[in-house]
């Protein structure tokens, strides 16, 4: 006996139909999952198993956290439906990251999320990254200088200016995520900021803003008016 594939679905099971007939977009989640897997099991079809996946993850933004082993812990789900899976996110991912890596030179907040809000709304735990910035605001470098635990971010300003003179950069903007989602600023995140002003100064380095990114939103501490 064969694996039910989306061939014998019925019609209202059919997300290939569905998609070439009316678009994507008017694909659910389970829907555009069993494109991916393309089969399903010998009793349920490839969406009923895209459902039993989704409902694993427990989300679909924690489907992207999920690693092979653990997809694999899904009945139906082997490696090469694993793997399908996970190329499928990081394609994604790739295309999102592909049109904000264009944008080289930063004038507003709003360009340092379009920046990095896909490679950083997912994470985990947080994440401080700096972005390098030369007199013109063309970003010169970025790199993640911290990675704390689910709720906390540690960094000094020594890392980040050992950092910024390794460059030569002439400002730098800071940049980091909340798991939560809610990019309210912390205390511990005003604090930070001002030290690093204070210590920017000192230095010469100017520290342009410090952005605080949640899912899909993001908080600018300079706009905000702590700094």
């Amino acid at each position: 006996m064969s694996h039910a594939s989306l061939r014998i679905a019925p019609i209202d099971e059919r997300p290939r139909e569905k998609m070439l007939e009316h678009g994507p977009q008017s694909l659910s989640n389970a829907e555009l999952l069993a494109i991916l897997l393309r089969t399903g099991t010998i009793s349920e079809t490839a969406v009923g198993l895209a459902g039993r996946v989704l409902k694993q993850s427990g989300s679909l933004r924690s489907l992207v956290d999920m690693s092979v082993n653990e997809m694999t812990k899904v009945k139906g789900i082997g490696p090469a439906k694993a793997l399908q899976i996970k190329a499928g996110i990081e394609l994604g991912r790739r295309i999102a990251r592909s049109s904000g890596a264009e944008k080289t030179i930063i004038k507003t907040p709003r360009d340092v999320a379009d920046l990095l809000m896909e490679d950083m709304r997912y994470l985990q735990k947080e994440h401080f990254v700096c972005l390098f910035l030369n007199t013109k605001n063309h970003v010169i470098g970025q790199e993640t200088l911290s990675i704390g635990s689910l709720n906390a971010s540690i960094v000094h300003p020594r890392e980040v200016f050992l950092a910024a003179i390794k460059r030569s950069s002439a400002s730098i903007i800071c940049v980091h995520n909340h798991p939560s989602g809610d990019p309210t600023p912390s205390t511990e995140d005003i604090e930070i900021t001002a030290r690093l002003l204070e210590a920017g100064q000192i230095i010469g380095i100017d520290v342009l803003d410090h952005i605080v990114l949640g899912d899909q939103i993001y908080v600018s501490l300079k706009e905000k008016g702590y700094m």
